[in-house]
Protein backbone atom coordinates (compact mmCIF):
# COMPACT_ATOMS: atom_id res chain seq x y z
CA UNK A 1 0.00 0.00 0.00
CA UNK A 2 1.39 3.16 -0.89
CA UNK A 3 0.46 6.71 1.09
CA UNK A 4 1.95 10.08 0.02
CA UNK A 5 3.13 12.93 1.33
CA UNK A 6 2.88 16.45 0.65
CA UNK A 7 5.43 19.08 0.73
CA UNK A 8 6.46 22.24 0.27
CA UNK A 9 8.52 23.54 -2.83
CA UNK A 10 9.89 27.50 -1.66
CA UNK A 11 10.27 29.19 -4.94
CA UNK A 12 11.79 32.00 -3.70
CA UNK A 13 15.17 31.81 -5.20
CA UNK A 14 13.93 31.48 -8.68
CA UNK A 15 11.31 34.19 -8.69
CA UNK A 16 14.12 36.41 -7.41
CA UNK A 17 16.53 35.38 -10.30
CA UNK A 18 13.54 36.12 -13.03
CA UNK A 19 13.84 39.81 -11.81
CA UNK A 20 17.45 39.80 -12.11
CA UNK A 21 17.77 39.50 -8.42
CA UNK A 22 20.88 37.45 -7.86
CA UNK A 23 22.28 38.21 -4.17
CA UNK A 24 20.22 37.63 -1.38
CA UNK A 25 21.34 41.21 0.39
CA UNK A 26 19.51 42.65 -2.41
CA UNK A 27 16.65 41.80 -0.52
CA UNK A 28 17.02 43.80 2.48
CA UNK A 29 16.23 47.57 1.36
CA UNK A 30 12.95 46.18 -0.44
CA UNK A 31 11.42 44.78 2.40
CA UNK A 32 12.69 47.78 4.61
CA UNK A 33 11.18 49.98 2.22
CA UNK A 34 7.72 48.15 2.93
CA UNK A 35 8.26 47.95 7.00
CA UNK A 36 10.29 44.52 7.26
CA UNK A 37 13.22 44.89 9.06
CA UNK A 38 15.43 41.06 8.64
CA UNK A 39 19.04 40.73 9.67
CA UNK A 40 21.26 39.56 6.95
CA UNK A 41 21.49 35.88 8.19
CA UNK A 42 17.58 35.56 8.24
CA UNK A 43 17.21 36.92 4.56
CA UNK A 44 19.75 34.66 3.73
CA UNK A 45 18.20 31.66 4.77
CA UNK A 46 14.80 32.87 3.78
CA UNK A 47 15.94 32.80 0.20
CA UNK A 48 18.24 29.44 0.33
CA UNK A 49 15.89 27.07 2.24
CA UNK A 50 12.26 26.30 2.69
CA UNK A 51 11.34 28.49 5.70
CA UNK A 52 8.75 26.01 8.27
CA UNK A 53 6.59 28.54 8.82
CA UNK A 54 6.78 32.59 7.65
CA UNK A 55 5.53 36.08 8.89
CA UNK A 56 2.43 36.97 6.87
CA UNK A 57 3.57 40.27 6.54
CA UNK A 58 7.12 39.03 5.28
CA UNK A 59 4.97 36.68 2.74
CA UNK A 60 2.53 39.83 1.73
CA UNK A 61 6.12 41.81 1.25
CA UNK A 62 8.04 39.46 -0.63
CA UNK A 63 4.74 38.78 -2.56
CA UNK A 64 4.88 43.15 -3.84
CA UNK A 65 8.66 42.88 -4.68
CA UNK A 66 8.38 39.90 -6.49
CA UNK A 67 4.94 41.20 -8.15
CA UNK A 68 3.67 37.19 -7.52
CA UNK A 69 1.42 35.67 -5.44
CA UNK A 70 1.68 33.40 -2.30
CA UNK A 71 0.79 30.36 -4.32
CA UNK A 72 4.07 31.36 -6.91
CA UNK A 73 6.26 31.56 -3.80
CA UNK A 74 4.90 28.48 -2.24
CA UNK A 75 4.11 25.27 -4.79
CA UNK A 76 2.84 22.28 -3.03
CA UNK A 77 4.28 19.13 -4.44
CA UNK A 78 2.61 15.47 -3.46
CA UNK A 79 4.60 12.63 -3.15
CA UNK A 80 3.84 8.80 -3.19
CA UNK A 81 5.39 7.08 -0.19
CA UNK A 82 5.97 3.37 -0.29
CA UNK A 83 5.30 1.63 2.80
CA UNK A 84 8.75 0.44 4.23
CA UNK A 85 8.70 -3.56 4.06
CA UNK A 86 9.73 -4.06 8.16
CA UNK A 87 10.60 -8.52 7.44
CA UNK A 88 7.69 -9.33 9.88
CA UNK A 89 5.19 -9.64 7.66
CA UNK A 90 4.91 -12.71 5.68
CA UNK A 91 1.33 -14.01 3.63
CA UNK A 92 -0.56 -12.26 6.41
CA UNK A 93 0.15 -8.72 5.07
CA UNK A 94 -3.15 -8.87 3.36
CA UNK A 95 -5.29 -9.20 6.35
CA UNK A 96 -6.52 -7.34 9.01
CA UNK A 97 -6.14 -7.97 12.85
CA UNK A 98 -9.79 -9.48 12.39
CA UNK A 99 -8.88 -11.84 10.07
CA UNK A 100 -6.40 -14.00 12.13
CA UNK A 101 -7.49 -16.88 13.94
CA UNK A 102 -5.99 -18.84 16.60
CA UNK A 103 -3.87 -22.35 15.58
CA UNK A 104 -5.45 -24.99 17.71
CA UNK A 105 -2.66 -26.95 19.69
CA UNK A 106 -2.54 -30.44 21.32
CA UNK A 107 -1.12 -30.71 24.52
CA UNK A 108 0.56 -34.52 25.01
CA UNK A 109 1.55 -35.78 28.40
CA UNK A 110 5.17 -37.11 28.54
CA UNK A 111 5.06 -40.89 28.63
CA UNK A 112 6.07 -42.37 31.99
CA UNK A 113 8.37 -45.58 31.55
CA UNK A 114 8.16 -48.08 33.99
Amino acid sequence: MSDRRVTVRWNLRQLMAAQGMFQTSELMPLLADRGITLTRTFVYRLVTNTPQRINVEVLAALCDILNCTPNDLLELVTEPVENAKTGTTGHHETQGIGDLRPIRSTIRRPKTGG
